[in-house]
């Protein structure tokens, strides 16, 4: 009998055991993968954002990232504990992660390199490293709002990072990590992440670094809430330069305000007083209905429009057409509106772009808000004249002054210069013609007089001939929806040289407390970026005379001469490295950077922990803190680049690349 259930039992053994091989073998072997291995996706390197000139803009950096595999944990509060001192989380989260997963989960991904030297020190047990690609801004804050930021996972959030997302994220690789049953863990890369495609843009980061160095000392002058400034090659459609204050580290964006990181020039509307006289003007005189020297009688500072009394802000009688505009007059752009009647004003209105996106291909960009001509009121079309009751962007602006200057032809603003074939702005807008040729020329004659004896004489250069109109609105109070009694928008919008503009400008200052008018607050920024921006695009001076304000703004032996940088050359105490010698900082030092380039100091940098300030281009020549020199964690240290043999300063003379750079 025994041996009879021995047998018995024996089968029904077998018979399990059979089950388990053949019956159930797949979907136990299924099982026992998921529970033993785990696919993880590591993140490719973007594509490199570079300027005009094939300067980087923004690049990718292999860092560390820490993943644990719980299996192989020994003590998983104390390794929770030590990472969390270390990594600065949340000890008991990081204990609920460990608990939740057998075979991985993520501790904390892109940490520093001394986060990563401190973790490999304290040797836990099931804690691993995996190289991943973290985006940096080699210029920082420059062009901050326009380039944007990317996440922890390498998409693009903002910008032309999230605007162009797609073209510049790559493909992201497959890792596989495998726990076998004695609890033993190794990975293996399945498929290797690939590189983002690259991105030109139309910025000139010379220009972007001018706009923004005489931005914030406009800022710092007038103590205005926020500004920006636009240039824009009229010739191309081109975008030079976008400059916003206050500005931000997208090295460091999770720190900033959320309306720092706002590009306002594409997003915000204000309404543009003054400088909206232009649309009117032009068209009234393409239409026919006036000239440049026809007489308008200005009504001593008055006029009534549907009802409303409107008030000048001086009593001028008779002036021409050109006076109205030289003289800011309100009175006779209404009078110059009421002829065109609603339905033409509206129709220049639009055909100037205003009340539609530009379609540069940035993220939010605004329409700003017009009004279709069935919803105007009967003093509207007073309002609109001189440039109130509408709202628009300093990019639909620029474009507007853009088509001016380009002989009344608007062409849609450009920011990508080499990239996706189908980008928006990539490939030149046909145009279309809004004023005729001899037009336009009236008007910048009619502008060349504003800043001779008008209301922006504080815009002249010595030794170039410039031409544009000021501006000066009442700004809105969001809360009371009506205009405020204390704050303005001042504004300038200008084009140089006056006869053949390489550049147009619009600069505006939100709330200036010190002068609120465009001729005090916003004029003088355009003449002092515009006397800096001309030497340097070589453009040739179109006046006689030469005064020591031009002189000192002559043209650099090259471009790298103006690049950016918060300090114009190298302090003169600044000890020369020996050249040739790179050292490795395992103790606090200051490596010799001398004669390595951008891309490899970037790299090393961030491997040591320090927050880089590099300025200039080709290879490194001058640094502070001097080499050997003890360095803090996380500390600021500034290199300066060009090109050995070619020049002194800063940047030395650097000429731009003359091929893009493999990517």
């Amino acid at each position: 009998m025994l041996e009879l259930g021995l047998a018995l039992w024996a089968l029904v053994v077998i018979a399990r055991l059979a089950g388990l091989q053949i019956g159930d073998y797949a979907a136990l072997s299924a099982r026992a993968q998921r529970q033993q291995s785990r696919t993880i996706e590591v993140s490719a390197p973007r594509g490199v954002i570079y300027d005009r000139n094939l300067h980087p803009l923004a690049m990718s950096l292999r860092v560390d990232s820490v993943f644990a595999v719980p299996a192989r944990l020994t003590h998983p509060r104390h390794e929770a504990r030590v990472l969390a001192r270390i990594l600065h989380l949340d000890a008991r989260d990081l204990e609920g992660r460990f608990a939740s997963s057998r075979d991985f989960c993520w501790v904390a991904r892109q940490i520093t390199a001394s986060q990563s030297r401190r973790v490999r020190a304290a040797r836990l047990a099931g804690i691993y490293f995996q190289k991943e690609s973290r985006r940096f801004y080699p210029k920082g804050d420059l062009a901050a709002q326009v380039l944007g930021y990317v996440g922890m996972d390498g998409r693009g959030l903002a910008g032309i990072e999230l605007a162009q997302d797609q073209w510049l994220r790559g493909r992201p690789g497959r890792m596989l990590v495998r726990v076998d049953a004695h609890g033993h863990a190794y990975s293996q890369t399945e498929r290797p992440p690939r590189r983002g495609r690259r991105l030109v843009l139309t910025l000139d980061e010379n220009i972007e670094y001018i706009a923004q160095q005489e931005l914030d000392r406009a800022m710092r002058k007038t103590h205005a809430r926020q500004g920006t400034v636009v240039i824009e090659d009229p010739r191309t459609a081109q975008i030079l330069a976008i400059a916003n204050a206050p500005t931000f580290n997208p090295n460091d964006f999770a720190t900033t305000p959320e309306r720092d990181m706002t590009d306002a020039a594409v997003s915000d509307v204000y309404e543009p007083g003054s400088v909206f006289k232009l649309v009117t003007l032009s068209a009234a005189i393409n239409q026919g209905l006036t000239n440049p020297q026809q007489i308008v009688f200005c009504g001593d500072g008055s006029i009534m429009v549907g009802g409303m009394l409107i008030h000048d802000h001086a009593r001028f009688g008779d002036l021409s057409v050109t006076g109205i505009l030289v003289n800011s007059s309100d009175v006779g752009a209404i009078k110059l509106g009421l002829r065109l009647g609603p339905k033409m004003l509206y129709r220049y209105i639009r055909a100037y772009g205003f009340g539609s996106p530009t379609g540069i291909g940035l993220p939010g960009e605004s329409p700003g808000i017009v009004r279709p001509v069935d919803q105007w009121l009967p003093m509207t079309i007073g309002a609109v004249s001189m440039g109130q009751g509408i709202a628009v962007t300093p990019l639909q602006v620029i474009s507007m002054v853009s088509a001016i200057a380009d002989g009344g032809v608007y062409h849609r603003p450009r920011l990508i210069l080499g990239g996706p074939p189908a980008a928006p702005g990539a490939k030149l807008f046909a145009g279309r013609r809004i004023i005729r040729p001899r037009v336009a020329r009236e008007m910048t004659g009619m502008m060349r007089q504003v800043v001779l004896r008008g209301t922006g004489v504080t815009a002249q250069m010595p030794g170039y001939s410039d031409g544009g109109k000021t501006g000066t609105s009442q700004m809105v109070n969001p809360g009371a929806h009506a205009y405020s009694q204390r704050d303005y928008v001042a504004s300038f919008a200008g084009i140089a040289p006056l006869h053949h503009p390489v550049i147009a400008m619009l600069v505006v200052l939100y709330a200036p407390q010190t002068n609120h008018e465009g001729e005090y607050a916003a004029a003088p920024v355009f003449r002092a970026i515009a006397q800096r921006v001309l030497p340097y695009l070589g453009v040739p001076q179109d006046l006689p005379g030469n005064s020591p304000a031009l002189e000192a703004a002559a043209p650099p032996p090259s471009p790298a001469h103006l690049a950016p940088a918060r300090v114009a050359a190298p302090p003169p105490s600044a000890p020369a490295p020996r050249p040739g010698i790179v050292v490795v900082s395992l103790g606090g030092a200051m490596p010799n950077f001398r004669g390595r380039p951008l891309r490899a100091v970037a790299q090393q940098c961030a491997a040591l922990g320090l927050r880089p300030r590099l300025l200039g281009h080709g290879e490194a020549i001058a640094q502070r803190p001097a080499a050997g020199a003890a360095l803090a964690p996380r500390q600021r240290v500034t290199i300066w680049f060009g090109r050995r043999g070619s020049g002194s300063g800063a940047a030395g003379a650097v000429q731009p690349a003359a091929a893009l750079p493999h990517n």
